[in-house]
């Protein structure tokens, strides 16, 4: 019994050490898991698309290169998660207000007599101040999409009973506070005790003698001014001067060169732009900017790449100086080099030759200057690259920085006015798609103006406004629908950017006079906008057709 005794001990310890060892490896192992999940996960951006979704599409694509369905386009105004705060000054229309109002108002009024009621004896008083209270009570009964920020005192219109009346708002399902005008004419008559009781309202800015007057545009304001002109007051997109060289000595700069991303689509230079932006808010520093942008083939109508274009054609500039420590690029070269000319010691300056130098590295550097050269071939060299990997954990982009450009959404705004703000929507892609019977088999058929009238019958009541946002380049293809809908299409509003339109004089003053087209980028940004502001919104891939927006199992 000894013996056996002294046999098994040391087998039993062996499988107990043994039974341990595996515990504690699969422990191990459990851990190291863990470590890489947690050193490789990216957390989401707020884009178009989720983390994982982009990293396929980087990584399945040619050269990297963004090949997103452009015909829906996003900014920070879009995918923010709620409005953004209202300026300290902004007053807002209410009913509570209107109530003060009349408070307000009170004994200091005489009420009319009975016979001031007569048919023949109405005489409307414009100033008087229950004109404005009544024009306010309307517009919220009617209104209900808009949030009336301040009104002016109304004026006189064409006829006796008639006032024609100005104010500001914004539209509430737009995540941005900025402010558009619209100034109407309005018929009054009386209600009950002889107050003023509105009628009937003309449409969108039919109250032309309320209507601010235009200042003509000074030619020597220049591509470097804008802002302002004979257009709208409220856009201050000029360039600001860094100032004097001491300015430039004691600050702090992160300089990215042109890379790969130049030309390519709009959604990659968005992508790419605000990976530099955050580096910049996370580094503490103020990022130079290029204000020329490469227009993509895609969107141009001469079918190549377009050179030359303004950032501010496209995005606000003056919001990005609001939220965003930035500098023209030119501006920042002329005063590098005016300082190293004056001066025997030379601005500190750190070059940067590959994105795989993480802004955590650079985040305890001295120098004046971080410069970034992006000179790798493709993909090596597209700005975004430096967003990658670890960097995520800590850069974040500041897509509450880049909003459309206010000119394209004065655009939005006079179309959705124009259809005063009570219409539905329907985004119809086909293009290349539609041709691709391989990614997208139904795709064309589905979009085929008969199917669209099925589809819609259930889901759109019939002669309502219906606007269509679509890439298809025939404007009578949807001609079917109008048995049904008062369609309106982009091209229905074409004089808004025509040679007579305040968008054409504002964005030729930022050319040096010369005239701008109204580009595909342009139109594709409109369409987005007019379509979010639908009351019900049809989509291509949720609601006309079962493919997939981006092919095949791709759902």
């Amino acid at each position: 019994m000894k013996e056996s005794d002294l046999t098994t001990e040391p087998i039993g310890q062996n499988l107990i050490k043994l039974i341990s060892n595996v515990c504690f490896s699969v422990f191990v192992f459990t851990v190291l898991i863990f470590t890489v999940i947690a050193v490789t996960y990216q957390p989401p951006d707020p884009w178009l698309e989720s983390a994982p979704a982009l990293t396929k599409l980087l990584t399945q694509t040619e050269n990297a290169t963004f090949k997103i369905d452009g015909s829906m386009l996003k900014t920070g105004e879009d995918i923010a998660s709620s409005p953004v705060s209202p300026p300290a000054n902004s007053t807002q229309v209410t009913e509570a207000t209107i109530e003060k109002s009349e408070e307000k108002i009170g004994n200091m009024t005489v009420m009319k007599s009975s016979t001031d009621c007569d048919d023949d004896l109405k005489i409307v008083n414009c100033s008087d101040p229950r004109v404005l209270v009544a024009v306010e009570r309307f517009n919220l009964k009617v209104f209900k999409s808009i949030v009336f920020l301040d009104y002016e005192t109304p004026v006189n219109g064409s006829k006796p009973d008639e006032c024609d009346v100005s104010w500001r708002f914004r539209n509430k399902k737009e995540k941005s506070w900025r402010r558009y005008r619209d100034f109407r004419r309005f018929k009054f008559g009386f209600g009950e005790n002889c107050t003023y009781k509105v009628f009937h309202t003309s449409g969108w800015h039919s109250g032309v003698n309320a209507r601010r007057p235009r200042v003509r545009p000074s030619s020597a304001r220049g591509a470097r001014g804008g802002g302002g002109g004979g257009g709208d007051p409220e856009i201050n997109d000029t360039i600001a001067t860094l100032g004097s060289q001491s300015n430039f000595r004691r600050g702090k700069y992160l300089y990215y060169s042109r890379g790969g991303d130049y030309c390519k689509g709009m959604n990659q230079y968005m992508w790419s732009f605000l990976c530099g932006l955050g580096e910049a808010m996370y580094l503490n520093r103020t990022f130079v900017m290029d204000l020329s942008l490469c227009l993509s083939a895609s969107y141009s109508s001469k079918g190549k790449d377009e050179e030359g274009k303004d950032f501010r054609y496209y995005f606000d500039f003056e919001h990005l100086k609001e939220t965003a420590s930035i500098v023209e690029e030119g501006e920042f070269l002329r005063d590098w080099k005016k300082w190293n000319r004056s001066h025997k010691r030379k601005v500190p300056v750190r070059k940067v030759k590959t994105h795989r130098v993480s802004p955590l590295q650079l985040s305890k550097d001295k120098s004046t200057i971080i410069w970034r050269q992006f000179d790798s071939p493709e993909p090596e060299n597209y700005w975004y690259r430096v967003c990658e990997g670890q960097a995520s954990k800590y850069v974040e982009r500041p897509w509450h920085a880049l909003w459309k450009s206010k000119r394209l959404m004065n655009i939005v705004s006079e179309i959705s006015g124009k259809m005063d703000w009570d219409f539905d929507a329907v985004h119809v892609v086909r293009g290349e798609k539609a041709q691709n019977k391989k990614l997208w088999p139904h795709l064309d058929a589905d979009t085929w103006p008969d199917a669209i009238l099925n589809k819609l019958k259930g889901i759109v009541q019939v002669w309502r406004n219906l606007y269509i946002a679509t890439n298809e380049p025939f404007y009578n293809y949807f001609d079917k629908l109008r048995s049904q809908y008062k369609v309106h299409l982009l091209d229905d509003y074409s004089y808004l950017w025509g040679n007579k339109s305040e968008w054409y004089n504002e964005t030729s003053l930022l050319n040096n006079g010369k005239p701008v087209e109204f580009d595909g980028y342009m139109r594709v940004a409109v369409d987005t906008e007019v379509f979010y502001r639908g009351k019900t919104r049809v989509e291509t891939f949720y609601n006309l057709t079962t493919d997939c927006k981006d092919g095949i199992n791709t759902c």
